[in-house]
C-alpha cells in the first residue's frame, strides 16, 4: 500500500522498530538521520516552486494582472508538494525511501489530486497577497475596516494550518479533494496542540529566512522548505493516524500494517541489506493501490 513506504533502500540496514526518544529529542534524532537525503529533496522540490515564487514577488511589488499568467506554471507545484510531502512523512516515520524515485513516483500517483489543489493554493494566495495589503490601508483610513483586515488574517492563517494535513492526506489515502478539505479543517482542531507547535515553528523559520535576507536567499534552495515539511509529517501525520487511519482498521476488526513491527520477533528486530547483491536490481515495483481510510 502507497502508505506505508518502501523497504528496498540499500545500505547498514533498516530498522524494524522505530526508537524509543520521544518529543523533541526524537525528531532532532531522526532528522540528523535524514538531514543529507532531506537536502536533496529540498533542491528537488525548489524547481517545481520557481512559478509560484516569480508570481508572489511580482504581485507583491507592483500589482500587474499579466502576471496573474504566472499562476498557470505555478499549480505544478501542488502535485510537487504532494510528492514532496510524501517523501518527507516516510522520512519522518522511519519509511525507508528513495528521494527521487519515490518523488516521480508520488508525483504522479497523486498528479490529479496536487493539480486541484494547486490552483486552490494560486486562487487564495493571490487573494490573501493583494487583500490583506488593501484591507491594511483602508483600516488605517477608516477603523471600521480592522474587521474584514482581522478576519482576511484569521482565514489566512486557518488556511495555512489546514495544509499541515492537506497534502498528507493526499500523498497517505484515497480521499475525495472535498473530504480531505473537509476532514483538514477539522484536524486542525483535534490536533490543536501539534497544530499550534507546527504554526509557530513553521512561523519561526519564515521569520528567520526573512529576517537575513539577503544572504538567507543562499540557503533557502537547499534547507527550509523541506525542513518546514519535516515538522509538519512528524507532528501531524500521527493525528490523521490517530483521527483518519486507524479507525478504518478498528471498524473492520484488521490491524493497522503500520504497527506490525509490534510482532516481530526481538532477534529480527534489525535486518541488514546487502547492497553489493542488490546492486543490480530495481526497485521493486510498487503497489498502486492507495492506502484505504474512512472520510
Amino acid at each position: 500500500m502507497a502508505l506505508f513506504g518502501n523497504y528496498n533502500q540499500p545500505g547498514r540496514g533498516v530498522l524494524k522498530t522505530p526508537h524509543e526518544k520521544k518529543g523533541f529529542f526524537k525528531f532532532w534524532e531522526v532528522y540528523a538521520r535524514h538531514m543529507w537525503k532531506l537536502i536533496q529533496l529540498n533542491v528537488l522540490y525548489f524547481v517545481f516552486c520557481i512559478p509560484m515564487a516569480a508570481m508572489l514577488i511580482l504581485l507583491l511589488s507592483t500589482f500587474n494582472p499579466l502576471y496573474m499568467l504566472l499562476g498557470i506554471p505555478a499549480v505544478v507545484v501542488g502535485p510537487a508538494t504532494a510528492a514532496m510531502t510524501k517523501v518527507a512523512r516516510n522520512f519522518s516515520q522511519e519509511r525507508a525511501t528513495f528521494v527521487f524515485h519515490d518523488f516521480k513516483d508520488a508525483f504522479k500517483k497523486n498528479f490529479r489530486q496536487g493539480i486541484a489543489m494547486g490552483i486552490i493554493d494560486v486562487i487564495f494566495i493571490t487573494g490573501f497577497t493583494v487583500g490583506i495589503p488593501i484591507y491594511k490601508q483602508l483600516a488605517e483610513q477608516n477603523s471600521t475596516m480592522y474587521i474584514p483586515f482581522v478576519l482576511c488574517l484569521a482565514c489566512m492563517i486557518i488556511f495555512f494550518m489546514m495544509h499541515f494535513y492537506i497534502y498528507l492526506m493526499i500523498c497517505s489515502t484515497n480521499l475525495t479533494m472535498k473530504q480531505i478539505l473537509k476532514n483538514s479543517l477539522f484536524l486542525v482542531s483535534l490536533g490543536i496542540k501539534e497544530s499550534m507547535w507546527t504554526l509557530l515553528a513553521s512561523i519561526t523559520v519564515m521569520f528567520l529566512i526573512y529576517a537575513f535576507m539577503p544572504y538567507t536567499f543562499l540557503i533557502i534552495p537547499f534547507f527550509p522548505l523541506t525542513f518546514i515539511a519535516f515538522i509538519c509529517c512528524f507532528n501531524c501525520y500521527p493525528v490523521i493516524r490517530k483521527h483518519v487511519i486507524q479507525p478504518y482498521y478498528d471498524q473492520r476488526g484488521e490491524e493497522n500494517p503500520e504497527f506490525a513491527y509490534k510482532t516481530v520477533a526481538p532477534e529480527e528486530a534489525v535486518f541488514e541489506d546487502r547492497a553489493e547483491e542488490e546492486a543490480k536490481n530495481k526497485p521493486e515495483k510498487r503497489d498502486k493501490r492507495r492506502g484505504k481510510t474512512i472520510s
